[in-house]
């Protein structure tokens, strides 16, 4: 699956414009920022390609060059590449920022008032807390097997023979969820294929599932001493059906804690190193003016 989202009118006469490659297990996403400062910037292109096999350095230039021509660019134009997650491939970058770093950043941007960020990938997921600046105070990664992550959801869904879309609005219907293993995939697998057997609907064991995965996060940010605005980033990010049960989860055991997502959650870790990657470009302008 490709997706690309175009946002904004380019004009490289006002403004930085520097770019953020995600490469991540499942998918590499793109964004193109126009920086108006520091902390300012404007959104021209987000994208998101699917690996699927194919060959990763080819998805990754071939993504990028892409969204350039989306925004109406050219590599010229561009002042500061900045890669995250598993960016050794991206040659063309100039630079590398962890991806605890890109995704804080990035959630802020989007979402200001969060203090707290959950980011679920394809092969697991961390918890943090952050500031309002968006340095990283404390997180938690998930030490078990995948059964909390987005490449099990996806395989599940495989299964039960729907689209990924699909998951989160389905899940949203469900009248008696049930609850799977969170301690292992294998088993959570096989209680999925057990309640199928059972005539159990689609609709109740995804959400079963959604409660799963939300305990396990739910956990994780306890364990940091999370309060206030929590966000979701990463590739499950736009699954409405997980935000949910998040919000549950937390109303449940009666937490201090508040479930936020945005459309463009998916595209944080993105967003974050093209952000981290102007500021960089930026002091190190001042540094290169001063000495002169």
């Amino acid at each position: 699956m490709t997706a690309a989202i175009s946002l904004a009118k380019p004009s490289t006469a006002h403004g930085l414009i520097t770019a953020g490659v995600d490469v991540g297990s499942s998918s590499v996403k793109v964004a193109v920022v126009r920086m108006k400062g520091e902390s300012d910037a404007e959104v021209l292109t987000l994208r998101t390609d699917r690996i699927r096999r194919r060959d990763l350095r080819k998805v990754i230039h071939e993504g990028y060059e892409v969204a350039l021509e989306e925004a109406s660019l050219s590599r010229g134009d561009v002042a500061y590449v900045a890669s995250t997650g598993e960016g050794e491939l991206v040659d063309f970058r100039r630079g590398h920022f962890y991806g605890m770093t890109t995704h804080a950043r990035g959630a802020v941007f989007l979402m200001p008032q969060v203090r707290a960020v959950i980011d679920v990938g394809a092969l697991h997921a961390r918890a943090m807390v952050i500031d309002e600046r968006s340095r990283v105070l404390g997180y938690r990664m998930t030490s078990q097997c995948a059964s909390g992550s987005g490449q099990f959801l996806e395989n599940v869904a495989r299964y039960l023979g729907i689209a990924l879309e699909e998951v989160g609005p389905l899940s949203c219907r469900a009248a008696n969820p049930q609850l799977v293993s969170s301690i292992c995939a294998v088993l959570a697998e096989t209680d999925v294929i057990n309640m199928v057997s059972r005539g159990i609907s689609t609709a109740d064991i995804l959400k079963g599932i959604h409660l799963s995965m939300a305990g396990r996060y739910i956990k994780l940010l306890r364990a940091i001493g999370a309060e206030g605005h929590v966000a979701i980033s990463g590739g499950l990010a736009a699954d409405v059906g997980l935000a949910k049960a998040l919000q549950e989860k937390v109303d449940e055991e009666k937490l201090n804690m508040q479930i936020h997502t945005h459309r463009h959650s998916i595209y944080a870790g993105a967003l974050g190193a093209a952000l981290w990657g102007g500021f960089r470009y930026q002091v190190l302008a001042r540094r290169a003016e001063a000495s002169a």
